[in-house]
């Protein structure tokens, strides 16, 4: 079973011994994992996953329980299991998602809440706590009732919007139904949402077109800068229309048709902003949606990690489950088929961007969660394919294409360089570059998945010692 865990991770943590005179040392864990996706504490394991063993099982067993019960509130559910290892005896503590949100470590006068950050427990900031309260008593922001009067406001663009896309009027009796006001005429957060006028001051999506391939002064460096603000269709809207002024759709003419080879997909742009709008956390004060604009690729990025579930790094987007922080706004939304509610966004962000033309796995949608954030990066598949094989990528203005062919002829000498074995302190040497992770962003890894590169002893770790050869030189061993 310990052979299994590599290491201490989001579901996982090590102690040594049960601390007993200090216990919060190991109980924010369990006040983190009840809080979260749930875990398992593995007693009489150090941080180097070296077995310790503990010395007297049963006491410890007792003094978990006890310690639980008396400490962490409310009480959470969980499962104490016996092991033996290599001789040694061990403790694994499964503490399972729990539904009483948020579960409070308690003592010394003082009540605190965690939540688990990667491989550490921290104590939860307010703006979680009040989401982990929302969740306790089966509510979320957006279905809380304000004392926003329904007749106060304007619903131009959501009822026009509709009629468009379902063929069928937005009667007064769905604002109740669709869970945007109650029967007394107030609206809900989601409904505020959807007003024409910008009454939730957290409605705003930042857009950027930024000069070259990372952030700079916005005064600057930047090309196109844009703010919106107000309601969800309207942000909707504004942010794939950015997206599609700020890029291109070059063309190759065939015998009967031409064939148009956008840079991004259409559709997969759509999904990537809606999944901003409808999973994003509208509880954050002074947060906004932000869409970075580079050369080479887009990322968008909103507030709020993963609602439920692990960091979608850690996930397998073709088996996620479908776990949506704003229900109402993903309702309406795909009421007016903007959307599916089966967990298939992601995904379909992925295919629709495998169906451009020239899609390479080099090109394949990036997806990125903190406990503070969700991040999408989109590739520029026309830049991709020009910088990966030398060709001319379109950007032939100014400063971005010198440095567009800068790259590009380093890549070609590189490839030259490595007619025969190269290490990477080598080939890093040969192009006078200084910094390792430039080195490996710009140069090795496009060349490595696009095939012109390729690593010898591919079974091995990879390390610095480790050798690269052109497809075109040697055969690899």
């Amino acid at each position: 079973m310990i052979e299994q865990l590599i290491a201490e991770a989001t579901e996982c943590d090590f102690k040594v011994a049960v601390e007993k005179k200090k216990p919060k040392s190991w109980l924010k864990s369990v006040s983190a994992f009840s809080n979260g996706i749930g875990g398992t504490l593995f007693f009489g394991i150090d941080d180097s996953r070296n077995i310790i063993g503990l010395s007297d099982v049963q006491s410890d067993a007792e003094a978990i329980s006890r310690l639980i019960k008396e400490r962490i509130t409310p009480l959470p559910q969980f499962v104490l299991r016996p092991y033996q290892e290599d001789g040694k005896d061990l403790l694994a503590l499964e503490v399972p998602s729990g539904r009483s949100t948020p579960y409070y470590y308690k003592a010394d006068g003082i009540m605190e809440a965690y939540i688990r950050v990667g491989n550490e427990s921290v104590i939860a900031p307010d703006y979680i706590v009040n989401e982990l309260i929302l969740k306790g008593t089966n509510r979320s922001f957006e279905t809380l009732v304000t004392d926003a009067v329904k007749k106060d406001y304007s619903f131009t663009l959501l009822e026009a919007t509709y009629l468009e896309r379902t063929g069928l009027h937005f009667e007064p009796e769905d604002y109740v139904s669709f869970g945007l006001a109650d029967k007394d005429g107030h609206l809900t957060n989601a409904g505020k949402l959807m007003t024409d006028q910008h009454i939730v001051y957290n409605s705003r999506m930042f857009c950027t077109r930024w000069n070259g391939l990372e952030k700079g002064s916005i005064f600057d460096d930047a090309l196109d800068d844009k703010e919106y603000e107000g309601n969800l269709i309207y942000l909707l809207n504004s942010g794939c229309e950015f997206i599609r002024n700020n890029s291109k759709v070059r063309f190759s003419k065939k015998a009967r048709y031409r064939e148009d080879k956008p840079d991004y997909a259409e559709r997969a742009v759509t999904e990537a902003v809606v999944n901003a709008l409808i999973h994003r956390d509208y509880i954050v004060m002074g947060s906004e949606i932000h869409i970075d604009m580079f050369d080479d690729r887009v990322e968008i990025v909103s507030p709020g990690g993963m609602f439920e579930g692990a960091p979608i790094q850690e996930c397998d987007i073709n088996r996620i489950r479908s776990v949506r922080r704003n229900p109402v706004i993903a309702d309406l939304f795909h009421r007016m088929k903007y959307m599916e509610r089966r967990g298939s966004g992601l995904r379909k962000i992925v295919s629709e961007t495998e169906k451009l033309p020239g899609y390479t796995k080099a090109c394949k949608p990036d997806f990125f969660s903190t406990a503070t954030d969700f991040r999408v990066i989109l590739r520029n598949v026309n830049y991709v394919m020009g910088n990966a094989t030398g060709h001319d990528t379109g950007h032939d203005t100014g400063h971005d294409a010198g440095h567009d062919k800068s790259v590009t002829a380093k890549r070609v000498q590189l490839l030259q360089y490595c007619n025969v074995e190269r290490s990477r302190d080598e080939m890093q040497k040969f192009l006078g570059i200084s910094s390792r992770a430039h080195f490996k962003k710009a140069y090795l890894r496009p060349l490595l998945e696009s095939g012109q590169l390729l690593m010898t002893l591919p079974d091995k770790p990879q390390s610095r010692n480790q050798k690269y050869v052109t497809a075109q030189g040697e055969n690899t061993k």
